[in-house]
């Protein structure tokens, strides 16, 4: 196929172009700037710009881009970045993919477990309530930006992503200094539970919904054993060989980072891949300790 990707610059756009191109597809970036390369096709979202033509022909589309959620802060000008980042460039591209003379067969417009919020021990599926939050209504609303597509007729497929490991950046990515260090530790009470997915399974999972015709809407893309932060730290201090006994309290945790805090590190939301395993996905790594050791090459127990 000929695949379209937005933020093929950020981490998981990084790693999935490459896997396309491996698997005989024909990649397409989406860049903000000036195109430097001919598989290059500016777009700016904020002016509300898309080089539209360029993309005629186009058989699939990936959408990643937006702001990093986890990133400092939620001032009210971080959440209007947030926000801006998401629900225009969305809608933008969806409109612009219903005025092709030839359309594309999907569009995986990325989302975020984020829309069910802090949810306890809860099983939660495509099927549960957002939250009533700003991540809640975010997500929501940036979801809802893609209808256009669908209701053109386009195959529309929102992946819920949760924690993403990866070591080349992300939360892992953050994690592994202070780990190495000896500094790591349970966040808050560490009883809050953290979905995840490792990188591998995120592409593979992608490349699942670009060729699986009838997976369409909501698709949670974690693994199906999520983890407390507990279970994830001594995890990880046994897969480094590492101490793990530096706790960040709940309190100071809230003093660093305010609103996000609550909403991403605090937040439990144990989340179940139930379409995903329905459509025959087949995991990498359904579990923690193997996904790290592939991971963070540390082979054996």
């Amino acid at each position: 196929m000929k695949v379209a990707i937005t933020g093929a610059s950020g981490l998981v756009g990084r790693a999935l172009a490459p896997s396309l191109s491996a698997d005989g597809h024909e990649v397409i970036r989406l860049v903000r700037r000036a195109p430097r390369a001919a598989d290059e096709v500016r777009w700016d979202p904020e002016r509300g710009e898309i080089d539209a033509a360029r993309l005629e022909g186009t058989d699939a589309v990936v959408h990643l881009a937006g702001a990093n959620l986890a990133e400092g802060r939620w001032s009210e000008r971080r959440k209007a970045r947030l926000r801006d980042s998401r629900v225009a460039p969305t809608r933008l591209l969806a409109e612009a993919l219903v005025g092709f003379k030839r359309r594309p067969r999907v569009l995986v417009s990325a989302s975020a477990i984020g829309y069910y919020g802090d949810r306890g021990d809860e099983w939660l599926t495509e099927t549960s309530a957002p939250a009533e939050d700003f991540l809640g209504h975010l997500v929501r609303d940036w979801e809802t930006a893609a209808a256009p597509a669908a209701q053109a007729g386009i195959r529309v497929v929102h992946p819920r992503t949760g924690m993403v490991l990866s070591p080349a950046g992300g939360a892992l990515g953050k994690m592994l200094l202070p780990f190495r260090m000896g500094l790591g530790g349970v966040l808050g009470s560490g009883r809050q539970y953290m979905s995840w997915i490792a990188i591998d399974d995120l592409l593979g999972a992608l490349h699942h919904a670009l060729g699986r015709e009838d997976l369409e809407g909501p698709v949670n893309v974690v693994s199906p054993s999520p983890v407390t932060n507990a279970e994830l730290t001594r995890i990880l201090g046994r897969v480094l060989h590492r101490p793990t006994v530096a706790p960040a309290p709940a309190f100071a945790l809230r003093l660093a980072f305010g609103e996000m805090a609550d909403a991403t590190i605090l937040a439990s939301t144990r989340v179940r891949p139930e379409k995903l395993l329905a459509s025959g996905y087949r995991f990498r790594f359904p579990e923690l300790e193997p996904a790290l050791r592939h991971l963070l090459g540390k082979a054996g127990a």
